[in-house]
């Protein structure tokens, strides 16, 4: 670890005033050397109190900086602002970055969206993207990935908020008919296979996009609360991580399947070709949608955005 992660794990394991004193004997820097990180820290966004006795970090549960993940905190990096984490996590997976990486940002003014739609991306909502370099997985695969984050995140809020979050094809999130989440994903390939995803998610978790879309709801605005964000995206990772870990294509379509609100619904799916109608009847192998038509023929979508009618 730096000198800064080091003090600030000091600081957050205490929950108390450290002396400078303290914290220079387990560096093995001066103090004057400690006052400079901590005031690197400070302008960074930490927030470092200072007080006659030494230093603290007030607990904050809604804190994104990466010193408040524990164990993860090297995975982390941390945007007060950026076009979108999708933008930032490319580039980090273009360096090389270890798997698993997570750009996290307070607010985006580009979000992504599918269709080349913006994200509305407003303080107070979990906008993040984990670079994912899953070991050999075959391309036909690919688009089972971005359900079963889906499916992970609604099983998050599920059971930490007992929300009744449910699937919509391919990759939103919905509590009743109000979207509470979207994913979208970026490949990169090697042959045939999968070399490595960037996985972006944008959850309403404090934000209000009712106020500017009437289908949106957050989790401030079912629960009526703050709700802390880290709590998510820390039990998300670890959901999602194990799941990759160990992936099971057919154990996601089945999990999807039990957790969804598209299959039976008449739907419309847009493409950038065509717009195909029907009644969603299931999902494919690799997770398409397949559509029951008017005629009695089936016809499977593979990407589009879905609209329930």
């Amino acid at each position: 670890m730096t000198p800064k992660e080091k003090i600030t794990t000091i600081l957050k394991e205490s929950g108390d005033v450290v002396s400078g004193e303290v914290l220079s004997a387990r560096l093995g820097i001066s103090r004057v050397s400690i006052w400079k990180h901590i005031q690197g820290l400070v302008r960074q966004g930490t927030p470092i109190e200072t007080t006659p006795n030494g230093y603290r970090l007030p607990p904050d549960p809604d804190s994104l900086m990466p010193w408040a993940f524990g164990a993860r905190q090297a995975q982390i990096h941390y945007f007060p602002e950026t076009t979108s984490t999708m933008d930032e996590a490319v580039n980090l997976a273009r360096q090389g970055c270890p798997d698993f990486t997570v750009a996290v940002a307070e607010r985006q003014t580009h979000g992504r969206g599918r269709m080349q739609r913006t994200w509305l991306s407003a303080d107070g909502g979990l906008f993040f993207t984990v670079v994912i370099k899953p070991a050999a997985m075959p391309l036909m695969q690919a688009g089972l990935v971005n359900l079963a984050a889906a499916i992970d995140m609604a099983a998050v809020m599920r059971e930490i908020h007992k929300v009744d979050a449910r699937l919509k094809w391919p990759n939103d999130i919905l509590v009743g008919q109000q979207k509470i989440c979207g994913i979208l994903s970026q490949m990169n390939t090697e042959g045939d296979h999968v070399d490595h995803m960037a996985i972006g998610i944008g959850l309403n978790v404090n934000n209000a996009p009712e106020t500017e879309e009437a289908v949106a709801i957050s989790l401030k605005g079912l629960l009526g609360r703050p709700v802390p964000r880290r709590e998510i995206l820390l039990a998300f990772l670890e959901r999602f991580e194990t799941r990759i870990a160990a992936f099971d294509a057919e154990k996601v379509i089945g999990q999807w399947r039990e957790s969804n609100a598209t299959l039976g619904q008449r739907v419309c799916v847009f493409t950038f070709k065509e717009k195909v109608e029907g009644t969603a009847v299931d999902l494919d192998a690799q997770g398409g949608l397949i559509l029951q038509q008017d005629d009695g023929t089936r016809q499977t979508v593979i990407y589009g955005d879905c609209f329930h009618r």
